[in-house]
């Protein structure tokens, strides 16, 4: 399905990240992986997307330097070819109120989780449009429909990275590329794994209990989102059959919106 295309993915050595590297290597598609990890965890992961016959690279740009974005590219360009396929997944977070927020966290969540985005679609889309074909999926969040308390660096990026998927959906809307916005609820990955492994030391409940309470506040679903069905939508907009899918932000979150209107 996508064989001969390039896909980057910022953000994709662990959860849905990498669960995308997963879809999209076995529809056929080279995959650039991107993090800030250690080198066993960036080399057992491209590891195994080669083990599967995929071929695959790795770089690890600080998306906060719009310089080694523009790096991240043009390594992907020189190594596996233009990119035809983005999906900005990278995202930092913080939780504070806004008045004890510190602005080096703000700065930097602005730029990781919106201007690096930015950056890699606006370095990228010129060869999608040279080559008359491409798919940008922008990974934004249920808050970025609606908000909650002491996260106001997420509900603010996730937010604006909805308009941008708007915009450049608009500007491609004549062309075969699209841009699309995927708004996950909650996932198990490891930043949520982590939170809950430190409700279960703080108040003793047991794992199951800490993971009830969590999914009951949010998910009428009653269970985590799952990140290889968060990965095969990616696939699936990257797909034929997600042709005519443009600008749209669409939810993945067990009918958590549903009851937010």
């Amino acid at each position: 399905m996508l064989d001969g295309k390039t896909a980057l993915i910022t953000g994709s050595l662990g959860g849905i990240g990498f669960a995308t590297a997963r879809a999209l290597a076995a529809a056929g598609a080279a995959v650039m992986l991107h993090g800030l990890a250690d080198p066993a965890t960036a080399a057992a992961q491209l590891a195994e997307l080669r083990a599967g016959g995929a071929s695959a690279g790795f770089h690890g740009a600080d998306l906060r330097d719009p310089r080694q974005i523009a790096e991240l590219v043009a390594v992907t360009t020189e190594t596996l070819g233009p990119p035809d396929i983005v999906v900005n997944n990278a995202v930092v977070r913080a939780f504070s109120p806004i008045e004890d927020f510190s602005p080096a966290a703000w700065d930097e969540a602005l730029a990781v989780n919106l201007s690096a985005p930015f950056h890699v679609i606006r370095l990228t889309l010129p060869g999608m449009k040279r080559a008359g074909w491409g798919r940008i999926v922008n990974l934004a969040s249920v808050y970025g429909m609606f908000a909650t308390v002491n996260r106001i660096d997420y509900i603010t990026t996730k937010t604006a990275l909805l308009g941008l998927t708007r915009g450049v959906a608009l500007e491609v809307a004549k062309t075969a590329i699209t841009c699309n916005a995927l708004c996950p609820g909650t996932v198990l990955t490891p930043a949520i794994d982590a939170r809950l492994e430190a409700e279960v030391a703080r108040t003793g409940i047991a794992r199951a209990a800490a993971e009830a309470a969590f999914i009951g506040a949010r998910q009428p679903s009653g269970r985590f989102v799952s990140e290889a069905n968060v990965a095969g939508m990616i696939a699936f907009l990257c797909g034929p059959f997600g042709a005519d899918i443009n600008g749209a932000a669409l939810p993945i979150d067990g009918a958590w919106s549903a009851g937010r209107g």
